[in-house]
């Protein structure tokens, strides 16, 4: 029997389909400790970052096997999102919290090494002008959860 490739680049493909088709706000949670990963900085809290990616908040959004990318702008300034599939941690539905939460898979790239910390209220409109440094170490591994927030 030969091993297959992860199914989660798929299940977040047709989640987010799903989500947009019923007119809500599709939301990625997003492990910020992971390799490759390129958010605001001060958009990240707890090594964890929420991202809206409504056709409507982001432009050129692909949900490629490997890596999911986009244009969005923090604080009125643009950048390239970029989110290794195997760092989604959920995606759901911003009105009702409706999604999935992904469990760990064992091919997950290991944390980036981190100086300092940066962190921010997940609220408001985060900006970063250096994506790439100062985001907080990995949380210790279990099961992640979603809260609404209203």
């Amino acid at each position: 029997m030969s091993e297959m490739t992860s199914s989660r680049p798929y299940l977040v493909r047709a989640l987010y389909q799903w989500i947009c088709d019923n007119g809500m706000t599709p939301y990625l949670l997003v492990d910020a400790g992971i390799e490759g990963v390129r958010v605001p900085p001060q958009a990240v809290k707890d090594g964890k970052v929420v991202l809206n990616i409504a056709p409507r908040a982001v432009a050129n959004l692909d949900l490629a096997d490997d890596v999911i990318s986009f244009q969005a702008r923090f604080s009125g300034v643009a950048m390239l999102v970029l989110v290794p599939v195997e760092a989604v941690l959920a995606v759901y539905a911003m009105e009702n919290g409706k999604g999935m939460v992904f469990p760990s898979e064992p091919w997950a790239t290991k944390p980036r090494p981190v100086e300092g910390e940066a962190a921010a209220p997940s609220g408001g409109d985060p900006a970063g002008d250096d994506p790439g440094d100062g985001l907080p170490p990995r949380p210790p591994r279990g099961r992640p959860g979603l809260r609404v927030v209203k």
